[in-house]
């Protein structure tokens, strides 16, 4: 339970800082340059799915935006249930003990509940990816792992932010974590 307990952290650490990153982070990681209304979103599937999509975008489309936000939404809460769960056997979350047994239990079915819709919207995820690939011929893994993406040359460039920035963030959003569970030992 142990290992468990630390990916969660890890998890935690590693969603806080995309959350800052959202904030401070290069132009296509701002969550202001890609969380657009209902109704753009609305406009860009119905374009997609009859294949009239010839927008390109240098970050995240409408709808890629919007799936981010469900999966840092479902990857907090997955989290933070976490802190309060327990096995009734031997482990107790770090916070199980400020809520009480009955709603710990509660929290952890939720925990559970919580991990298989995760699993699902993952799978969502890597299908839009798989299939934005196979229909628009655009590889948006590339240009996320490598930070480089060829686009139309009428397009604006992103501002970048240096890539120490993004390891400072991680590296203390890690450090503050670790160090308020280890105080609640």
């Amino acid at each position: 339970m142990a290992v468990h307990q630390w990916l969660g952290v890890t998890v935690i650490a590693i969603v806080f800082s995309r959350i800052v990153w959202g904030f401070v982070g290069s132009d296509t990681a701002r969550f202001s340059s890609f969380l657009v209304g209902p109704k753009s979103v609305s406009r860009y599937l119905k374009r997609f799915i009859s294949r009239r999509d010839d927008v390109a975008f240098v970050g995240h489309n409408p709808a890629g935006g919007w799936s981010v936000m469900l999966l840092l939404a479902f990857l907090v809460f997955q989290a933070l249930t976490g802190l309060f769960s327990n096995d009734d056997i031997f482990f107790d979350g770090p916070l199980a003990g400020f809520v009480g047994k009955d709603l710990s239990d509660v929290i952890t079915g939720l925990h559970h509940q919580l991990f298989e819709i995760l699993v699902i919207l993952i799978g969502a995820h890597v299908v839009a990816v798989i299939v934005h690939w196979v229909f628009k011929r655009d590889n948006l893994i590339r240009p996320m792992v490598s930070g480089v993406k060829k686009f139309k040359s009428d397009m604006k460039a992103p501002s970048l932010q240096p890539a120490w920035k993004a390891f400072f963030i991680g590296g203390a959003s890690l450090a503050i974590l670790v160090a308020a569970l280890l105080s609640l030992e």
